[in-house]
Formats: structure tokens, C-alpha cells, sequence
């Protein structure tokens, strides 16, 4: 029987802590699950490593193993030394294959029926997907049919690429970057593990008026010369309908009105942050050029008068 260096099969040292075996397990079980791994061998490696970590990762078990005789722990025909885990009561483990104990000999040896009356349960893969929704779902909600590839093993247990359509309820009021998790849509589990789950990350589609910073939206509105300089009520588009949007007089080009609470909707509704642009009318007309002309003499106005010129 083949000795098993369970700390060289993690990659870590004697004295590592309890939460350094853990995330290394993490680590290694994502990088060689059978589901999702393009490594060699990946399956031999992934039940290598959980056995590895059902030993580690139990103090009694690590302690017992830990005082094997350094001196018989290589090659063939290790048997460990009578009476070796006098004075341990080995907990009940957690892995084992569709068909088998999953656990190597060695293991076997040490631990005797225990290895058998353990079961391997992995849980499947996680999936994630962006998908790309429009803003007015996150004002009203919406169900949309999206279309995304996964990876899927087949009845010869072979990884393959499948297309799969989903039907998913975009709730009103999500944001950018938040995540939808379906229950059960991610990668199939191993033994008695359960499905994995699919995360669904927003992003929204360009929008020709709006952009998104959380739940606050920025929009430039076009604005008449006249209705800075004097004051006005325009009509101003938002994603719930037109509101009245009143500009003070004496505005200008660049200035910024609030419309509260008319942002994305939530415990607290985001705002519209309305950024005025001046837009001059063209002088097509002789009427238009007369009456810039008239501007021009009566008004006198020097607009670069800050710069000093």
C-alpha cells in the first residue's frame, strides 16, 4: 500500500492553520471539478484532494494521521504501526464515488469502516452570466426570455457547450450589477450534492436620454436661450411619464436641476439629475439674422469679458 502525502497533495505545509486548509480546499475543488475543469486527470485529482481534506480538515483525524513514523512513510507496503489511533474517536467522514468508497487504500487502512460508511457529496459548480436588460425593467419589472451557453456533462461524461433558454422575472427597482440567483440552474452535483445555482449580473442597454449611477439617473435637456435667461416651465421626459420641470431665471448652460425621488424605485428611490444645454436657434431666415443682429447692437454682450479680453 502506497503512502499518501496529504499535506504535498494540498500544497501545504505541516503547520497550517484550520482556515488555510479550507481555502485551499475551495480552491482546488473549483479548479478540478469534473463539471468544469479542462485539467488532466481532473477527476482522480478532484477525489485526491477530498480525501486530503476530509483527513486535514478533522483535528482528530489530522492529529492521528500527523504521528505516523516519518521514517515508514514512503514507498510500497507502508502499514501503519499497531495500536496507531488508540485513543482517537474518529467523526464520520463526507466523500465517496458513484462507485465505491471513493477513498484510496490508504485511507481505508487507517481508518477502517469508516471510509465505507462515508458519503461524498459535492455540491455542483455555480454558474454566472451577465445579461443586458432595459432600463424601464427596472422601473416597472419585467419576465424576459434570455438565451445563454453552459457547460454540461453528457451521458459518456463528456464536457459539451449546451444553449439554454431561461424565462427570468427582472424585479422592479434592481439596479446595475446587482445579481439575480436562480436556484438550481448551475452545474449537476456529484453523488447526493445538489444543483448549483446560476447568478445573473444586470447591466442595462444604453439609453438614448439617461445614464445610471446606482439609482440616480443624469440627463441633458435641451433648453432654449430665452428660457435660461428669463425663467421657464418646460416639459421634460422621465421614465415614468413628463413631469413639469421649472428652470430659474438666469440660468445657464451646464446647470443642474434635481427631480427627487424620480429615479430608480426603492426603500429609497434614486433622483433625476437634470443638467441644462443651451441650444442656439440657427440663423436661417432673414428674419433670424435681423434679429440677431438687433441682439448683437442693443444687448452688448461680451461673453469672454472673464478672460480679460
Amino acid at each position: 500500500m502506497e503512502y499518501k502525502d496529504y499535506y504535498k497533495i494540498m500544497g501545504l505545509k505541516r503547520d497550517a492553520s484550520q482556515d488555510e486548509i479550507k481555502r485551499t480546499h475551495r480552491k482546488l475543488a473549483r479548479k478540478y471539478h469534473p463539471d468544469v475543469s479542462k485539467e488532466p486527470n481532473a477527476e482522480a485529482r478532484f477525489k485526491e484532494t477530498a480525501e486530503a481534506y476530509e483527513v486535514l480538515k478533522d483535528p482528530e483525524k489530522r492529529a492521528a494521521y500527523d504521528r505516523l513514523d516519518p521514517n515508514v512513510k514512503s514507498g510500497q507496503g507502508f502499514h501503519p504501526p499497531p495500536n496507531w489511533d488508540s485513543g482517537f474517536e474518529f467523526r464520520g467522514g463526507g466523500f465517496t464515488s458513484a462507485g465505491g468508497s471513493g477513498f484510496s487504500d490508504f485511507f481505508e487502512e487507517l481508518f477502517g469502516q469508516q471510509a465505507h460508511a462515508a458519503q461524498f457529496n459535492a455540491r455542483g459548480q455555480d454558474h454566472h452570466a451577465k445579461v443586458v436588460v432595459d432600463l424601464d425593467d427596472a422601473f416597472h419589472g419585467a419576465t424576459r426570455s434570455i438565451s445563454l451557453q453552459s457547460p454540461e456533462l453528457d451521458e459518456q461524461g463528456q464536457m459539451r457547450v449546451v444553449n439554454r433558454t431561461l424565462k427570468v422575472k427582472i424585479p422592479k427597482g434592481i439596479k446595475e450589477g446587482q445579481q439575480i440567483r436562480l436556484i438550481g440552474q448551475g452545474s449537476a452535483g456529484m453523488g447526493q450534492g445538489g444543483k448549483g445555482d446560476l447568478y445573473l449580473e444586470i447591466h442595462f442597454r444604453p439609453h438614448p436620454f439617461y445614464r445610471v449611477e446606482g439609482r440616480d439617473l443624469h440627463m441633458q435637456l435641451p433648453v432654449a436661450p430665452w428660457e435660461v435667461a428669463l425663467g421657464a416651465t418646460v416639459k421634460t421626459p422621465t421614465p415614468t411619464g413628463t413631469v413639469d420641470l421649472k428652470i430659474p431665471t438666469g440660468s445657464n448652460s451646464g446647470n443642474k436641476l434635481r427631480l427627487k425621488g424620480r429615479g430608480i424605485p426603492g426603500t429609497t428611490a434614486g433622483d433625476i439629475y437634470v443638467i441644462l444645454s443651451v441650444v442656439v436657434p440657427p440663423a436661417e431666415s432673414d428674419q433670424a439674422k435681423v434679429l440677431y443682429k438687433e441682439m448683437a447692437d442693443k444687448l452688448a454682450f461680451n461673453p469672454r469679458k472673464g478672460m480679460g479680453v
